[in-house]
């Protein structure tokens, strides 16, 4: 596996001459109930979610044009070079095989830690109408569609409950060393001209903006933040990402101050898509990092 980072200021030459675009995103509205998304088909009577959203149209920056590198534990995301052995990314086996230990390796090379543990991956592909943006289910076996709500993996209590989940009680209990979940997404499919992920500098968000909001699945409930839109925040993407990059973002940090520690996401619309484009296909893994 090739993996190292951009030199400098490099613009990829598949990447077109847009330095930004337009675009909607799809925030929540604040509400007094504690807001949930149901991951699968919720009983009969009760809605897939209940809030209402707040599609806001934004400035969104094509990363690839910046005049300075992003960094992960500054602005929460950066682009790496690090094309996988990895040709087949539909059959779970394989993937936790043969791709995970190259999540492992590229995210201790990106963060500086010392270890990685992989603990879960997804795999997306857009919807054949490319219809509108949501919440990113997936379906019976079918791959996730993409994500268009701005949200964060993890919140407060569940980054901080999964270094248990992942290492087991007691080995958790006794480390004390800083920790992080961090997201490695993908193309696999070739460029990404249809519903590109879009990234919000974690310098950019509030507290204020993060609301807590369950994701109910069969069998356990998750916690994640959903957000309230803010015109501080700054939104970025690479444009057409292809399947030797990797974008790498923080989910969660516990170092409370001086990293980024939550960097929200979503899927857009990118108005520029051509009619033909290839639809989307992507697989993000989660991953925890620990530095000492």
């Amino acid at each position: 596996m090739n993996t190292h980072l951009y030199p400098h200021n490099t613009v990829v030459a598949a990447a077109t001459a847009i330095t930004s675009v337009d675009a909607v995103l799809g925030y929540m509205q604040p509400t007094e109930a504690r807001p949930y998304n149901y991951a699968y088909e919720p009983p009969a009577g009760i809605a897939w979610e209940n809030y209402a959203h707040d599609n806001r149209e934004v400035r969104i920056l094509d990363a690839r044009h910046a005049t300075a590198q992003s960094s992960i534990h500054h602005e929460g995301f950066e682009l790496l070079d690090a094309s996988s052995e990895l040709r087949d990314f539909y059959d779970r086996d394989t993937i936790i095989r043969r791709y995970y230990p190259e999540v492992a390796a590229l995210a201790c090379s990106a963060t500086g830690a010392k270890q990685a543990f992989v603990f879960d991956h997804l795999v997306r592909k857009r919807e054949a109408d490319r219809s509108k943006l949501g919440f990113g289910r997936s379906n019976k076996g079918i791959p996730a569609t993409a994500n268009g709500r701005v949200h964060n993996d993890y919140s407060e209590e569940s980054g901080r409950k999964r270094l248990a989940l992942v290492l087991g009680v007691k080995t958790a209990e006794l480390n004390r060393n800083r920790y992080s979940i961090v997201n490695v997404w993908r193309s696999i499919n070739g460029p990404v001209l249809d519903t590109p992920l879009a990234v919000c500098n974690a310098r950019s968000i509030d507290v204020a903006d993060l609301v807590c909001a369950e994701v109910r699945y069969p069998q356990r409930v998750g916690e994640i933040y959903l957000l309230r839109h803010s015109p501080r925040h700054c939104w970025s993407y690479f444009s057409q990402m292809n399947n030797h990059e990797a974008l790498i973002f923080k989910q969660y940090d516990s170092q409370v101050s001086g990293v980024a520690r939550f960097t929200p996401h979503a899927a857009f619309d990118h108005p520029y898509t051509p009619p033909d484009a290839p639809l989307r296909e992507s697989i993000e893994a989660r991953c925890l990092v620990i530095y000492e």
